[in-house]
């Protein structure tokens, strides 16, 4: 599948459009496909690491000092179809 991948801070050109393996869900858990999400102040900020000074530091902690500990956004999915796995 393809999906767009952050590997470091920085201005909207460090965004990759890669071939990522599809997840196969475990148990318990569910598979979305997404056909759409939205990009928001909110996310340009924190890919581009430009908050506020006052919550640099508490943002570098929980994100990632050197680069994004997540490669993928999570949020503002629209869902299309789902995959369950075993209960």
């Amino acid at each position: 599948m393809r999906a767009m991948v952050c590997t470091k801070y920085g201005s909207p050109e460090v965004l990759q459009l890669k071939e990522v393996e599809k997840p196969t869900p475990k148990d318990k858990e569910v598979s979305i496909r997404i056909y759409a999400t939205t990009v928001t102040a909110g996310d340009c900020r924190i890919r581009g690491m430009n908050p506020p000074p006052m919550f640099k530091l508490p943002m570098r902690i929980v994100l990632g000092f050197r680069k994004p500990k997540k490669k993928f956004s999570e949020l503002n999915w629209p869902v299309k179809s789902k995959r369950l796995a075993k209960r």
